[in-house]
């Protein structure tokens, strides 16, 4: 019996330590008492402008998402709205932009696939242009009051394919509204 004296306190002194480390990081959070209790009944998942998911005072490390702007090839790319029917995420780029933008980016890419490319930091303007030029066509389909319409980001990407000078210049363009897109 003496030996097991020792052991409820250290199993006491556990659970001790261990309610305290958790309501340490509820009250580190503002989630304790009848707060925590009103939060709990009111929570749903919530999309919020800058294009993240989750409720505003979730628990940070539970939902990993990018923190991205309404308007940015990221944020279509995510999924988090739905697509404009007028096009499709499995357009073809091709039959998007038209026949001119086939020898620079194949018959096959989709914009879905061109929203989602990486290798246009460092790498070539015109994939960068592609980038920057799928998401702007989607904001001024979705967008009211995007800077350019949807015909404009269509021409301005087929006049940018001339040269690696010109893509540059307008995916930079295309880069900024999308960025201060609201």
């Amino acid at each position: 019996m003496g030996s097991q004296a020792p052991l409820r306190s250290l199993a006491l002194a556990g659970f001790v330590f261990l309610c305290s480390s958790f309501w340490a990081a509820n009250g580190m959070y503002g989630r304790v008492g009848v707060a925590a209790a009103l939060e709990g009944e009111n929570r749903r998942m919530r999309l919020h402008t800058d294009g993240s998911r989750g409720d505003a005072h979730a628990w940070p490390g539970y939902l990993y998402t990018r923190a991205v702007g309404r308007c940015t090839p990221q944020f279509w790319s995510s999924g988090a709205e739905p697509w404009p029917n007028i096009v499709p995420q499995e357009a073809a780029v091709s039959k998007v932009f038209g026949s001119r933008s086939v020898e620079k980016y194949g018959p096959r890419l989709t914009l879905l696939e061109a929203t989602m490319r990486t290798d246009d930091i460092g790498g070539s303007a015109f994939v960068k242009l592609v980038k920057q030029g799928s998401a702007a066509l989607l904001n001024a389909y979705t967008r009211r009051g995007f800077p350019f319409d949807s015909w404009e980001v269509k021409a301005l990407l087929l006049e940018a394919l001339v040269s690696e000078e010109a893509a540059a210049i307008q995916a930079e363009r295309f880069e900024q509204a999308n960025e201060s897109c609201v």
